[in-house]
């Protein structure tokens, strides 16, 4: 993939982290000396010193983001520029952190590296999951980068879907819900479900229960090229389907659910930390 040429960069900054502000600060002088235009929302840009504009103009005027803050988000702004092929640097504020791999220490350095052309990025698989409403002729789509989830409601029992993948009949859960998740996300919900840890820039998804009834119900990878397909069977279980942990919508009776990888893809600047490190660092491996 070429690489951007970098005028404007949108620094993305977690409020409630002062050193996040900190940082954003030293970074928007370091822009400013090499003639780069930092951008910020409104707030953001009056404590920091850069130019302010609406969050979702990012997406048209910058050309790189830069999000200081915790993988959280790192999700949103990826849904947010994905369809731009924007570049993402990510700085961890002292979190667990697969997505914002880069420290504080590191962020200056990292952006100055960036802005001299020396950095590799990562295209990340996206997921689009279609919610066919059986009571209604309309439906809802919604992007993932993590993982997109069937659960049951605070109150429900243990759900009934029925699952396809590539249009053939794959498996009938009993179970607390399913997580269909991109290699990116198995490191993330999917992992506390007993699923496993994909290579981030593999051509891959995991299908994971939670909970399932049947123990010998184990997490599965397919091809990303496959779309899976999930019929809800629980009219009095409220189940909710949720993207990425931050977006949801209730599914009725009979409501489809159509996944498949998305036209999209998340460019993600490349730590300069191999995954293996990550892993051996973030789930302390011996």
């Amino acid at each position: 993939m070429a690489k951007r040429s970098i005028k404007t960069v949108g620094l993305v900054v977690k409020h409630e982290r002062p050193e996040a502000i900190t940082i954003a600060r030293t970074l928007t002088r370091l822009l400013r000396t090499r003639h780069k235009t930092p951008l910020a929302d409104t707030e953001t840009a009056k404590k920091i010193g850069a130019e302010a504009v609406e969050r979702h103009q990012l997406a048209d005027r910058a050309d790189l983001i830069v999000v200081l803050g915790g993988d959280g988000t790192l999700l949103g702004v990826a849904r947010l520029v994905a369809s731009k092929g924007i570049p993402i640097l990510g700085v961890n504020l002292g979190g667990l952190g697969f997505l914002t791999e880069v420290t504080i220490k590191e962020a200056r350095a990292a952006l100055g590296r960036i802005l001299d052309g020396d950095y590799e990025v990562d295209r990340r698989i996206m997921l689009e999951a279609i919610i066919e409403r059986a009571s209604e002729e309309f439906t809802q789509s919604f992007l993932a980068f993590n993982d997109v989830v069937v659960g049951k409601g605070l109150l429900g029992g243990m759900l009934l879907l029925d699952v396809f993948a590539n249009h053939k009949a794959f498996c009938s859960y009993r179970a607390d819900g399913l997580i269909i998740a991109t290699p990116t996300g198995s490191t993330a919900y999917a992992l506390s479900a007993g699923g496993p840890i994909v290579f981030p820039t593999l051509g891959a998804i995991v299908v994971a229960p939670i909970c399932p009834h049947t123990l010998s119900n184990r997490p599965v990878v397919l091809p990303d090229s496959y779309e899976i397909e999930i019929h809800v069977k629980a009219p009095d279980h409220d189940p909710t389907l949720t993207v990425d942990g931050q977006e949801s919508a209730q599914l009725g009776p009979a409501d489809v659910i159509i996944i498949h990888r998305s036209r999209h893809v998340v460019s993600l600047i490349r730590s300069a930390h191999p995954n293996f490190e990550i892993w051996r660092d973030k789930l302390h491996w011996g």
